[in-house]
């Protein structure tokens, strides 16, 4: 994070404005609550686009004339995108302005959504969800920490949480939405909805968003460095491995469904998984200044839980509502759990730390849809929830074992 002239220290490292941007008395402990809901809606944005076209891919596979699996490589090119930019760029950009930097990464998403509404060449295509994946990096390595600077530091969790819950509204709302809008208007129209909303937000961001410096030449992140610091590493392995063991289920559920013979249910199994992941986000936002261990090891076991029940009793339809609900419960929290133990940890180099975050969270999304492919093609969809449940039993050790860094009993400026 910037140790520029409007921040200070925080204890135990990092940074938070100063006094003088902070107001005094009651508004030192109240959030700017517009300004925190443009991040959400850039977050929803982000997530949206990265997903959109897995609702739409035959009529988009249609139109640009190649098969379903290669326009779901739509999806993947995305990720590809931001794994392979976040770091550079955000060491490239780290002087620049935040509110400037938020809002070139935004603009980013109108142009590539608005490319990819009227192309009608799959290569063409490809590059503008590259672009977009590109854009992401940005916006992901940016906007917790932007959350973070905006809040007093025992209000930092919430700020999180509040700019967090576009990731939840995307998959339990978003995606059923453009899917709906696709089918009734066109594909191309969802996504140029989505260049609607984004030029709507460049304005809300333009108007309500306070800016901030970026980093001092003499004071930009160094990437392999902040792993050294104690409580990185744990931070990032856990990262890395609980999102494979989500992904590698959540990129086939529609197929693991349909398998089971509720593939009538699938849009109510995420509208469930979706509801119960905004109570999470909640839940998280009310206790993580006090409790980032505690829910932390409570989110891996509830999603261990549902990965166990679709593994034993999946043929129960009302078990398996019950699973995801348990899901979208352990995981709505998770991103905001992640960013805020990520920021924690790395203090001074909390930018760093974060786009290292940003990077494989990417990897392992792209990884578990390649996870996910080859264990449906060898094994079957009911390896899911097992290959799941495997890779979680290292994450709870991880999360248990980091108690000193990365995961402490007591967060750093808790009371």
């Amino acid at each position: 994070m910037s140790t520029s002239s409007d921040t200070t220290t925080a204890p135990g490292g990092g940074t938070r404005p100063a006094p003088d941007t902070m107001g005094g008395g009651e508004e030192r402990q109240k959030l700017p609550l517009f300004a925190l809901l443009a991040l959400a809606t850039a977050v929803f944005i982000t997530s949206l686009t990265e997903t959109l076209p897995a609702g739409l891919l035959p009529a988009m596979s249609n139109d640009l004339r190649v098969s379903e699996s290669a326009t779901g490589q739509t999806v993947t090119i995305y990720a590809i995108g931001t794994a392979l930019t976040a770091i550079p760029l955000t060491a490239a950009t780290s002087a620049w302005r935040r509110k400037a930097l938020l809002l070139t990464a935004m603009a980013g998403f109108a142009v590539a959504n608005t490319v990819t509404a009227v192309s009608s060449v799959y290569g063409l295509t490809m590059v503008a969800r590259f672009v977009a994946g590109v854009a992401a990096g940005l916006a992901w390595a940016l906007l917790a920490g932007y959350a973070r600077r905006m809040a007093p530091v025992p209000l930092q969790g919430k700020a999180i949480a509040i700019a967090m819950a576009g990731i939840p509204v995307a998959l339990s709302l978003g995606v059923p939405a453009g899917t709906f809008l696709g089918e009734t208007l066109g594909w191309r129209t969802a996504f140029l909805a989505m260049t609607g909303l984004t030029v709507v937000l460049l304005l809300w961001i333009a108007a309500a968003v306070p800016d901030f410096p970026g980093q001092e030449r003499g004071e930009r992140p160094k990437m392999l460095g902040a792993l050294r610091i104690p409580g990185v590493a744990a931070v990032m392995f856990v990262t890395l491995v609980f999102v494979l063991a989500h992904t590698i289920l959540y990129a086939y559920v529609a197929t693991f469904l349909d398998d089971l013979g509720m593939g009538g249910h699938t849009g109510m199994v995420l509208l469930v998984f979706g509801a119960a992941s905004l109570v999470s986000i909640w839940i998280v936002g009310a206790g993580i200044h006090r409790r980032l261990r505690g829910l932390t090891i409570a989110s891996t076991l509830l999603v261990a839980v549902s990965a166990a029940l679709l593994a034993v009793l999946a043929d129960n339809t009302a078990l398996v509502y019950t699973a995801a609900l348990l899901w979208g419960l352990g995981w709505g929290g998770v991103p905001t759990l992640l960013q805020t133990a990520s920021g924690d940890a790395g203090g001074d180099s909390a930018d760093a730390a974060q786009a290292m975050l940003v990077t494989l969270w990417n990897v392992a999304m792209a990884a578990g849809g390649v996870i996910g492919g080859i264990l449906l093609d060898w094994v079957g969809s009911d390896s899911f929830p097992w290959a799941m449940l495997l890779l979680l039993l290292p994450v709870l050790a991880v999360v248990v074992l980091a108690r000193g860094h990365g995961f402490p009993a007591k967060r750093p400026g808790a009371a």
